[in-house]
């Protein structure tokens, strides 16, 4: 048995959140053993994909990773999308991997950053350090000492009597102050925990956790950093949890709302942020009223786009974006 325990205090607002994911994961088991959300799988993977590299950088949208997906020719960046084609593989081989073996772990690395840097799928034999800018905010320990932490931290969670909730984020935490590769340790980290939670319930494997990580970044951050600086996981952990339970109700069936030939070519020309005057020349428009009654009026009211300036309507510097719901519509739209 392991002697290694991460610290991580068990608070009342960690054992709160477990029970109600408890609850939710039920409900949402029930739904999709219905065949209610079976449609949604496919949208979420996409989800998941974007909002963990997004939070590296990558700045390729759901519906370019929807492309990729689906064999067709994007123009972007070439180090873009082969971080999106290593995504998709390696998220399909969370079925394959064991969370507690080191060379499933490697193996997933190597899948990860296939083609992105040299020493993918092996331990790091540098130092690294987290950056908050130009400032170093977490100097990982030294590489002699990355084989044998993982070995401590793998042996712990091979071991361990904690619910797989808390368990995924302690080892998220532990394995984010490790840092045990030269890149790609934070969409390792996001991949290795949704191992982890899918090995408790398959659902795991299509909630897209990670989208609502990139949704909060700045908070992702933040916890991590708190953890360090009490030497104690458990604000990373409450964290998790709080994104976990927003997750399992992002992913519950909805009722598609219907929108019409001209709302859907409208989403399908949405890039960023967009003025009437852009999105009309996309759509080949001219007749600026037959374009706000019939496009941009019921898509704002199906809330399927959202103003820039929403207090102010009529500004000249209006742009309009994508909502949530919006993106999931065009996703399933694209996946169609």
């Amino acid at each position: 048995m392991s002697r290694y325990q991460p610290p991580c205090t068990l608070t009342p607002a960690i054992v709160t959140q477990v029970a109600r994911i408890a609850e939710a994961v039920g409900r949402l088991t029930a739904r999709l053993e219905a065949g209610e959300g079976l449609r949604l799988r496919r949208v979420n993977r996409i989800r998941t994909i974007h909002g963990s590299l997004a939070i590296e950088g990558n700045t390729l949208s759901e519906a370019q990773i929807t492309a990729i997906l689906d064999g067709r020719r994007v123009i972007a960046p070439p180090r873009e999308i082969q971080e999106v084609r290593n995504a998709l593989l390696a998220y399909d081989g969370l079925t394959q991997w064991r969370a507690e073996e080191p060379q499933d772990l490697l193996a997933a690395h190597g899948t990860l950053m296939q083609g992105l840097i040299d020493d993918a799928g092996m331990w790091r034999h540098g130092g690294v350090g987290v950056m908050a800018g130009a400032q170093v905010i977490h100097m990982a320990p030294p590489a002699n000492r990355v084989s044998l932490l993982m070995e401590q931290l793998l042996g712990w969670l091979a071991t361990t009597d904690a619910h797989p909730l808390i368990a995924s984020a302690v080892f998220h935490y532990e394995f984010e102050f490790i840092h045990p590769f030269s890149d790609g340790n934070g969409r390792m980290g996001r991949l290795w925990q949704t191992l982890i939670l899918s090995r408790w319930n398959p659902l795991f494997a299509d909630i897209p956790v990670e989208s609502l990580v990139h949704a909060h970044q700045p908070a992702y951050y933040a916890a991590l950093q708190a953890s360090t600086d009490r030497a104690d996981a458990a604000p990373f952990v409450e964290f998790m949890l709080d994104r976990i339970l927003d997750a399992i109700a992002l992913s519950a069936p909805q009722v598609a709302p219907r929108i019409t030939p001209q709302v859907g070519r409208l989403l399908s020309v949405l890039q960023g942020e967009m003025s009437r005057e852009a999105l009309q020349q996309a759509l080949g428009l001219h007749d600026r009223k037959s374009f706000r009654e019939r496009y941009l009026k019921p898509a704002l009211a199906a809330g399927l786009i959202a103003m820039s300036v929403p207090d102010k309507p009529n500004s000249r510097l209006q742009r309009y974006r994508l909502t949530d719901p919006g993106r999931a519509v065009l996703a399933e739209q694209q996946g169609h």
